[in-house]
């Protein structure tokens, strides 16, 4: 794919403006702190810590001493965590990097083996709140999507350099559209575009809109994937997660649309089938057999979490000492 040229880091403002989505509460927060069962004195790694919704609640239940690592990719996500968090003091240790290099990051931190690992896939409510970042169709702003603001690949790179073909298979690979060629060419048409409006209106100009889901819904999630590698860093989380789980912790993972959904089901169920056959050497036992999903109550106090599932693991045997 091509390359977008790296562009400068976003002012102080942008800060602010990604601040603006903090009041969201976190998704499935009750059903997160339940599985993942926070105590004082244990290590816990929140590999998308975002506003730090969640790592308040492992910390508040880990006091008066336990530790936890907040990771991510979005250094503006970790500036609102610092400020949000800091009366943790010492407890709270926050990292720059992407989730796929979990291993890495939680034994360089100094928190091998991790009592608990959450991982909440996805965009944030800050990112989609903030129109500077060019996430979603509802607010005017450039077509950008990255994660890191240190990557050089953006949707607007992806959008005005691939050809016709190549946008057709990311949409319908990653947005799963069935209209993906019909929007592939209504993109190429209206090329150059710039902004999330003109690509919202070159889509809706070609599909037409059916029920309540936006006709630019499923292609500005392919673009996002594509642009940040989501699943294969998804992939890599998962594995290196599970490589640094003390014997008995567990994995909490939050997804929000079927192939994350369905990446995550397949490999817990992978490492764990050898114990459910009697075979071999497991390394993870599954604790929800069907995803947990948001109540009723949550879903009308956050319409952003009605498409949110957790699935939970627990580690069986020794953490890797690699």
């Amino acid at each position: 794919m091509s390359r977008h040229r790296r562009r400068d880091e976003p002012s102080a403002a942008s800060v602010s403006d990604l601040a603006t989505g903090r009041a969201h509460e976190p998704v499935l927060y009750d059903e997160v702190l339940a599985a993942l069962l926070p105590r004082a004195g244990g290590c816990y790694v929140d590999g998308t810590i975002g506003g730090g919704g969640h790592a308040r609640g492992i910390l508040e239940r880990s006091a008066p001493d336990g530790r936890l690592l907040g990771i991510d990719r979005d250094e503006q996500a970790l500036a609102v965590a610092r400020e949000e968090l800091g009366s943790f003091g010492d407890r709270l240790t926050l990292k720059h990097g992407n989730f796929a290099a979990i291993g890495r990051l939680v034994r360089e931190a100094g928190f091998f083996p991790a009592d608990g690992i959450l991982l909440d896939i996805g965009v944030s409510s800050m990112q989609l709140s903030a129109a500077n970042r060019g996430f979603s169709f509802m607010h005017d702003g450039p077509l950008d999507m990255r994660m890191d603001l240190q990557s050089e690949v953006t949707a607007e790179s992806l959008v005005n350099r691939l050809s016709e073909s190549e946008l057709a298979d990311l949409i319908y690979e990653y947005g799963e559209e069935r209209q993906s060629r019909r929007i592939a060419r209504a993109i190429v048409m209206a090329r150059p575009l710039r902004t999330t409006t003109e690509l919202a209106d070159a889509v809706a100009g070609a599909v037409p809109r059916r029920g309540r889901l936006h006709p630019a819904t499923r292609t500005f999630q392919a673009l996002r994937i594509a642009a940040n590698d989501e699943l294969e860093a998804l992939a890599e989380g998962l594995r290196g997660a599970t490589q640094v789980l003390a014997p008995g912790a567990r994995l909490a993972v939050i997804s929000f649309h079927s192939l994350e959904d369905r990446l995550v089901k397949n490999y817990f169920r992978q490492e764990s089938v050898a114990a459910e056959n009697g075979h071999g050497e497991p390394s993870l036992r599954v604790i929800t057999r069907h995803p947990l999903q948001p109540t009723r109550e949550e879903q009308e106090r956050n319409p952003r979490s009605r498409s949110a599932k957790l699935r939970v693991v627990e580690r069986i045997g020794s953490a890797d000492t690699g």
